[in-house]
């Protein structure tokens, strides 16, 4: 090495923190047919996560039944419809709460078979007698039983065992979502045994599968009152800190009725998507705030991650829209707009279906200066996951020492990432400060640092406006050439 003598700098790279993508991270809270499941306790009040259609049949189960197994309508508008994941499922239908009994139901043998023609059948309950009752049979000896693809339960007699007549007789344990009821859905946290029930469970999506919440829903249930509301509570300060969105629907059978209902249960918070009415594909009726869930997570995957853009005006294969009477809706572009001017994502048939609407519940065409944070539901969605984003990226830097490497790791890293999404069209520009006046010593003293982040995120262009105006000179160049 050369002989050194007098002063001199180096220089490091600067410390930049990868930004860790929030996602969207769905929740959707309702029943399903766990009974089809090995361990159907297991399913219970427990946040999953299913990547793809045979994750979640295998997961949480399936059924056609929409009506008392909600989830597996946001199962078939996720991954058969707009092939859209993850989502994470909560399930409260509980084998052990929510069941009833069938005793003695005689079922007949056809071709070494008989079917109990019912869902949700506990195949830990089921025994197995003679038809005239004067024997039982056991399992795995005299029959084995089993699941069909509807959900019922096969008994397939053993050429071995000791069944010969024609006729058996059966007990049995089932399924009664019909006995959820919305205290069910809203559960609790009990402090005694230190579970979490129903919505409550969302405190323990993070902590269990790292993945901050980003959309919470409960398709076949928001549209109670007491169930929409906590849905928006508990969409604000997740773990203490996260923020989520929420989508829910709204009752009626016309629009004036789905405003008048949005009106009553005081659905009019900027966290909330509100969908009317419902939609159909294939003969399948969906609540619309199914499809507008799976559309957004679809819409942030084609865009890294980034919810910036606005789900209105989005092409949908579905094949009709309908009320809660099963009545075809057919809105033209004013009877939307109306809809838009009370905070109400709709869908038209204009050149095909499409979403419609950019406005969060908060918006209402009465209420004058309404922040524009609040209103849109992409700008709100990027508030919010820009903040999740950001406690994500930075969580390891709590409690380092508050010296200027931490500041300038936040400052530059912010920064660079604010300057990505610029280049990348996503957001309009976002600078971060570390400014003295918003750090008092006697803060710095306590361990608190704060920050100002100046942002701005792009709003959708709602209307495109072009004003004709006829040019008579126009006229006269195309007959006479402008000459004399």
């Amino acid at each position: 090495m050369a002989y050194r003598h007098g002063i001199y700098t180096t220089e490091s790279d600067t410390q930049v923190v990868d930004p860790v993508e929030a996602g969207t991270g769905l929740v959707v809270f309702g029943t399903a047919p766990v009974n089809l499941l090995d361990n159907p306790s297991e399913a219970v009040n427990k946040p999953i996560q299913v990547n793809d259609w045979n994750g979640a049949k295998n997961e949480i189960g399936y059924s056609e039944d929409w009506s008392k197994f909600t989830l597996c309508q946001q199962m078939d508008a996720s991954f058969r419809r707009i092939n859209a994941g993850p989502v994470i499922f909560v399930n409260v239908l509980n084998p052990t709460d929510h069941t009833a009994s069938e005793s003695a139901v005689t079922i007949n043998v056809s071709e070494g078979e008989a079917v109990i023609e019912k869902e949700g059948v506990l195949l830990n309950s089921l025994t197995v007698s003679a038809g005239d009752g004067s024997s039982n049979y056991v399992e795995d000896t005299d029959y084995t039983a089993d699941f069909n693809e509807d959900g019922h339960v096969v008994i397939s007699i053993l050429d071995s065992g000791s069944i010969t007549g024609s006729d058996l007789t059966v007990t049995y344990d089932y399924l009664d979502p019909e006995s959820v009821t919305s205290e069910d859905i809203i559960g609790g946290y009990d402090s005694e045994n230190g579970t979490y029930q129903g919505i409550e469970v969302i405190e323990q999506v993070f902590p269990r599968l790292g993945v901050n919440p980003g959309l919470l829903s409960a398709p076949g249930w928001s549209h109670q009152e007491e169930i929409g509301t906590t849905l928006v509570l508990k969409s604000r300060g997740i773990n203490g800190g996260f923020n989520a969105g929420n989508i829910l629907d709204v009752k009626g059978n016309t629009k004036d009725d789905a405003a008048s209902d949005k009106d009553t249960k005081l659905y009019d918070d900027s966290s909330s998507t509100i969908c009317w009415p419902r939609a159909k594909i294939s003969g399948k009726t969906y609540q619309y705030s199914a499809i507008a869930a799976a559309l957004m997570v679809r819409l942030d995957a084609e865009n890294d991650n980034v919810p910036y853009k606005s789900p209105s005006n989005k092409k949908i294969s579905i094949s009709a829209m309908v009320n809660d009477a099963g009545e075809e809706v057919y809105l033209d572009q004013m009877a939307a707009n109306e809809l838009n001017g009370n905070g109400i994502f709709t869908a038209i048939n204009l050149n095909g279906w499409r979403t419609w609407g950019n406005n969060t519940a908060a918006y209402n065409d009465t209420v004058q200066n309404i922040d524009v944070k609040d209103r849109f539901i992409a700008v709100r969605r990027m508030f919010d996951w820009w903040g999740n984003s950001f406690m994500l990226s930075f969580l390891d830097r709590v409690d380092d020492p508050t010296n200027t490497r931490l500041i300038e790791s936040v400052v530059d890293s912010e920064n660079i990432r604010g300057n990505s999404l610029q280049g990348e069209g996503q957001i309009a520009g976002a600078a971060i400060e570390f400014r003295q006046k918003d750090n008092p010593t006697s803060d710095i003293l306590d361990g608190v640092i704060k920050f100002k982040q100046r942002v701005a995120f792009y709003t959708p262009a709602r209307v495109i406006e072009n004003d004709l105006e006829f040019d008579p000179t126009l006229l006269t160049n195309a007959l006479f050439g402008g000459g004399e």
